[in-house]
């Protein structure tokens, strides 16, 4: 399966890996039902399953109101990916 993932744009263009880099190998380890490892590629991996989740009862579901849920969920996403990035970021400085 990893033949076929996509290589990330940023690290080839610059040499430092993106905020999303990691997502494709932590979808890969999810289906393999290696969910710890998942969760070590990327950690927002969980919380982006959580804003899919809302985000498709917000679009198939006229019934209720999800609209604050998914802007919460999104947000919550969004900061666990940039704190993942930069504690990853750090501790590569710090090995290098």
């Amino acid at each position: 399966m990893e033949e076929h993932m996509l290589p990330c744009m940023n690290k080839q263009l610059f040499g430092v890996e993106c905020p999303g880099c990691g997502t494709q190998r932590a979808i890969a380890f999810l289906m393999e039902g290696e969910f710890y490892e998942a969760f070590k590629m990327f950690p927002a991996i969980y919380t982006l399953g959580l804003f899919f989740i809302l985000l498709g009862l917000h679009l198939f579901d006229k019934k209720r109101n999800y609209t604050k849920l998914v802007i919460s969920s999104a947000i919550l996403n969004g900061a666990v990916i940039l704190i993942a990035y930069f504690i990853k970021m750090y501790f590569n400085n710090l090995t290098n």
